[in-house]
């Protein structure tokens, strides 16, 4: 069975592979012991503490196998409460300019990239990795979805925007063609250097150096241009789901390699929309799935468990839960869950 959960100190190890495995290496998740170490106690302790509003906290969720005789941390994703409550949040926001000339007969729309930090008010989906064997499995959705039902659960500790940045288009060389055509002119660091130096020092060196002036977008390289709001190959199913789940493109795209920003208000979002309270009752006969499959969370902060199971409904709106399912919840009959409806789930639901 696949569950998700809080992270906690004993899954550095396992944080720390995730991070290494990452495809491509992510700028939020960082292969980097101390700092993986650090984000896994600060989330402990926002988990633990109660949150009137939001503000630098990090939650941390590990995807967690429990099919075997010793459970397997195989997966990892994040949430910052506001993303810019320690530093501001950078990103490029792109804009249109009109250049027009009545003498010339001349009128241009022109794209333009500015500096913006107009997201440092959003709550960031972020450190998504997922062991390679398990992408593209049932675990891969739960995992992602399973952090907006938490969301839904406590908006009081959340911004009520959220946005995540795709990573964007590499070459077979593993290098930016965003970065080539931009950054290097003023970092003149590889975009590998950079993005381990943004991941695990402080990321104030952007405002130091990158240029306060709006860039044009038609003087960049062809390339460049080209990877203006891409979305990494490995992630076009991500960005499909996301889209799915209520998230929309943005006029943002990441500072480093140009990859799309995602944004939703918390309201629009179908986990918080689509999601209904049920009492749970244990039943041994659960079969087929009546109302599809679901995303079923206890109302816990720090014991927070997410798992997908069938949506069975009584005719008196108890949610039949399978024991092995209700004790990984922590859930006795007549205790709520939490369920948000994922019919397009269908088959997977068996192998969680």
């Amino acid at each position: 069975m696949l569950i998700v959960r809080p992270g906690h100190p004993d899954d550095l190890e396992a944080l720390e592979a995730l991070a290494a495995s990452a495809e491509p290496a992510l700028t939020n998740l960082p292969a980097h012991r101390e700092r993986l170490g650090e984000r896994l106690a600060a989330s402990q302790h926002a988990l633990a503490a109660p949150i009137a509003s939001p503000d630098g906290e990090i939650y941390t969720f590990v995807l967690e196998d429990q099919s075997g005789e010793t459970p397997q941390v195989v997966g990892t994703a994040s949430i910052r409460a506001r993303a810019g409550a320690r530093e501001a949040y950078y990103t490029w926001r792109r804009e249109m300019l009109i250049h027009a000339s009545q003498q010339l007969d001349v009128r241009r729309e022109v794209s333009i990239l500015s500096l913006s930090h107009e997201l440092s008010e959003s709550s960031l989906l972020c450190a998504f990795s997922l062991h390679p064997a398990y992408r593209g499995g049932p675990g891969e959705r739960l995992l992602r979805r399973a952090r907006l039902l938490f969301v839904a659960q406590h908006p009081e500790r959340f911004m009520p925007n959220l946005a995540v940045a795709m990573p964007g288009h590499l070459d077979d060389n593993g290098d930016s063609p965003f970065w080539e055509s931009v950054g290097r002119h003023f970092f003149v660091r590889d975009f590998g250097e950079i993005n381990e130096m943004a991941g695990i020092h402080s990321k104030s060196f952007i405002a130091e150096v990158m240029p306060p002036f709006p860039l044009y977008e038609p003087l960049l390289t062809e390339t460049g241009r080209a990877a203006i709001g891409s979305i990494h190959a490995r992630h076009h199913r991500s960005a499909a789901d996301l889209r799915d789940e209520g998230f929309a493109p943005s006029r943002h795209i990441d500072l480093f390699d140009g990859g799309l920003l995602l944004e939703a208000p918390f309201e629009r979002l179908h986990s918080v929309r689509g999601n209904r309270w049920h009492p749970i009752l244990i039943d041994n006969r659960v079969g087929a799935a009546e109302h599809g499959a679901a995303l079923l969370a206890n109302q816990e902060a720090s014991d927070f468990r997410c798992i997908a199971a069938p949506h069975a409904l009584t005719s008196t709106g108890q949610l039949r839960l399978a024991p092995e399912r209700a004790d990984r919840l922590g859930l006795d009959t007549g205790r709520a869950v939490l369920a948000v409806a994922l019919p397009a789930l269908g088959e997977e639901v068996r192998s969680c």
